[in-house]
């Protein structure tokens, strides 16, 4: 594993998008950016989708991340937005691809299960983890969705890091996440 590695975390979505970008340097992790695009005004979603895909281009061009995490879709009721979350996700996606980006796609529970500690945690409840974590002051009402990017970007540096020593004992895992506990 590299010593040094810029994770892209994004959480798709169709009026927000989060971002959240990661440093990982020895070990530590540091968040670098985080933030909002809002397409909430714009009301054709082949605009919307073509908003993403830029803003994500202008992400990657100024950041230069060696992986982009991306929050999958939840399964709801309504499969119009489903489609549209599917397409907001797949645009997104794409920008990494055309740039030889390695894509990593994390389920929610999956994210909040690796940050948390629980599948089942709300979106308040990763956002203070993840400010823990990264020991960042955030507005949370005005940011889940930067939290819930930045929670993806984590999990896949968790998942990296588990991935890439298997073998190793409880104790060196409590030892080098001391955040992780709670």
């Amino acid at each position: 594993m590299k010593s040094e590695r810029i994770i892209l975390g994004l959480d798709p979505g169709t009026n927000l998008m989060g971002f959240g970008i990661i440093k990982n340097s020895h070990n530590n992790i540091n968040a670098l950016q985080y933030g909002i695009i809002r397409m909430n005004k714009e009301k054709n979603h082949l605009k919307k989708l073509k908003i993403i895909f830029e803003s994500v281009i202008k992400l990657i061009e100024e950041y230069k991340p060696n992986e982009i995490s991306v929050e999958s879709p939840f399964f709801g009721k309504n499969v119009q937005s489903m489609l549209k979350l599917g397409r907001a996700q797949g645009v997104a996606m794409l920008a990494g691809e055309i740039n030889g980006i390695k894509i990593n796609e994390y389920a929610p529970k999956k994210i909040k299960q690796s940050v948390t500690g629980n599948g089942n945690a709300s979106k308040e409840q990763l956002s203070e983890m993840v400010k823990k974590i990264l020991n960042l002051e955030i507005d949370e009402k005005e940011k889940l969705d930067a939290t819930d990017a930045l929670g993806a970007a984590i999990c896949h540096f968790y998942q990296k890091s588990n991935n890439q020593s298997p073998k190793k004992s409880w104790k060196e895992y409590i030892n080098s996440n001391p955040e992780r506990l709670v």
